[in-house]
């Protein structure tokens, strides 16, 4: 079973554990809340008519943690490299075979890691959101500065996950629910 450890409890990172999670990987998700969702009001989130970002934040924490993500209400203090990546925050350390990183518009971790930057200062990743550091994925304001949204983080966050589970499958993976069938 695949590690994967995602700083950062925002749209982002919690999409990317719901689709790990939900694929059977082993997920863990560090955050301290403090998204900037909690000053959000979403009007434009497909699929949900109106809801406050805060509130927003309960219902897909709930829905992570259902699917079997671990969620730690604790502040990353460093990322090493190795075997993996060592996560270490004030109360231990913990393991991961690949890394997210969700960190806003002060991404210092990433940053730590040597991933690329370009001129304006954000991280580059390519179409996957793969950055420069092999098995580091970079999602959300880290990557697009200027143009931060909500619902743009939880697709990339998706995206993440989807390229971490077809490089362990080693084949291109689809996450597609059937409806559950009425009973005749």
């Amino acid at each position: 079973m695949t590690r994967v450890g995602i700083v950062g409890d925002g749209p982002g990172g919690l999409s990317a554990a719901l689709f790990l999670a939900k694929g059977g990987h082993d997920v863990t998700v560090f955050g301290t809340d403090k998204t900037a969702m909690n000053y959000a009001y979403l009007y434009n989130y497909l699929g949900i008519p109106e809801i406050s970002g805060t509130n927003f934040q309960t219902v897909a924490k709930r829905q992570v943690a259902g699917f079997g993500a671990e969620l730690v209400e604790q502040e990353v203090t460093s990322i090493t490299t190795g075997e993996g990546f060592s996560i270490t925050t004030d109360e231990g350390s913990h393991q991961a075979d690949y890394l997210i990183l969700t960190e806003g518009k002060s991404p210092a971790l990433a940053l730590s890691l040597g991933v690329e930057t370009d001129d304006d200062e954000a991280i580059v990743v390519d179409q996957d959101n793969r950055s420069s550091v092999d098995k580091v994925y970079v999602v959300g304001r880290s990557v697009r500065p200027k143009r931060s949204q909500a619902i743009i983080s939880a697709g990339a966050g998706a995206v993440a996950a989807l390229d971490i589970m077809s490089r362990e499958e080693g084949k291109d993976i689809q996450d597609w629910d059937s409806p559950p069938k009425e009973d005749e």
